[in-house]
């Protein structure tokens, strides 16, 4: 009941006309939740760019998906309701299937590797976006994605045993669970409580720091340690009125919100780790894959998923470019395991 009177009450405040919006009052939706790290991070940006402006620009936030999914937000900001928001991989795929390639399960082995590739692909990324009608003020990471379920889960194929989230609006992903054997159940975020209390899903792949927040650990106490993938966001302006703002004021508030990303960026993986010790502590059991075996099949089926999102989620051009990246990652890796092993002897 909560829940839905704030959901009300965001509504009648986003409900005004377009006109009332002007390129001053910037608001800004997302699904981070009251009170999380994005949130904080986010209210420091808007008290930033207030005083770096004198009050020419203010930040209007709406956190914790009171103004509906990143599908509801993205429709707000067509209409002139909203003009900016911190969208998830989910949303922003919306926008551009090409972020799909950081949701390939496996595909980064490092925090390390994915940054790399990330800031690679950055430029092409916030090209296609303004392309859209978007900029990306500063790109987001919300933890690592771990499989969190109702029961234990080591191998695949326990996994094809137990029924799945996968996010509302990515039908092509549910495809690609269901061709390799799995069973997603299709829902909206904001519904994984309920789905889990009433059995609808078994399991979700989230990060621990939300799986915390959110508190979905309490009714899925079992975490299978095999990092999935990264979980990664952006916050994004509409275009127009971006460029409503002065020039000046823009560089001034682009330069704040990259200062904080960063920030934020370094301070989650601490904060995941910290978030799996507290679940510890209430009762979370945390499974690492010990069978070479099981960590074999897990591989075998993250090719399969990477040759199938090539073809149907990942523009190829980019799936390969993100390839190549990681490729130059590991091959510097190697040729600095070779020097240190050289200088060793």
């Amino acid at each position: 009941m909560r829940r839905t009177r704030k959901a009300w009450i965001a509504t009648l405040a986003l409900a005004g006309s377009a006109s009332t919006a002007t390129a001053d009052t910037v608001k800004m939706a997302t699904l981070a939740p009251d009170g999380s790290p994005w949130h904080h991070a986010l209210k420091r940006m808007g008290a930033e760019w207030q005083q770096a402006t004198d009050g020419r620009v203010q930040l209007r936030l709406y956190p914790g998906g009171v103004a509906g999914s990143d599908t509801d937000i993205l429709r707000k900001m067509r209409l002139g309701q909203l003009q900016a928001a911190g969208l998830t991989a989910a949303g922003l795929s919306e926008l551009d299937p090409a972020f799909n390639v950081f949701s390939i399960p496996l595909f980064f082995g490092s925090f390390e590797e994915f940054r790399y590739v990330r800031d690679a692909l950055a430029p092409v990324l916030g090209a296609r976006l303004r392309e859209r009608g978007f900029v990306v003020l500063h790109w987001g990471y919300g933890g690592w994605v771990y499989l969190f379920a109702t029961k234990p889960v080591r191998s695949a194929d326990e996994l094809r045993r137990v029924k799945m989230f996968t996010g509302a609006g990515d039908e092509a992903m549910a495809a690609l669970w269901r061709d390799n054997g799995f069973e997603p159940r299709v829902l909206a975020y904001t519904d994984i409580l309920t789905g889990l209390q009433t059995g609808m899903i078994e399991a979700l792949p989230t990060t621990p720091l939300a799986a915390l927040s959110f508190q979905w650990y309490r009714h899925a106490p079992y975490m299978l340690a095999l990092g999935i993938a990264p979980l990664v966001g952006a916050a994004v302006v509409e275009r127009g009125s971006w460029e409503r703002i002065a020039p000046e004021d823009r560089e001034r508030l682009w330069a704040i919100a990259e200062r904080i990303g960063r920030d934020l960026e370094a301070e989650i993986p601490g904060k995941d780790e910290a978030a799996v010790e507290e679940m510890r502590r209430r009762g979370l059991t945390v499974i690492r894959p010990a069978e070479a075996r099981v960590e074999r099949e897990w591989r075998e089926v993250a090719e399969a998923f990477a040759r199938g999102m090539r073809r149907r989620m990942v523009p190829p051009e980019i799936f390969d470019l993100a390839l190549e990246h990681r490729q130059t990652f590991r091959a510097r890796g190697s040729a600095a395991e070779t020097a240190a092993g050289g200088a060793a002897e």
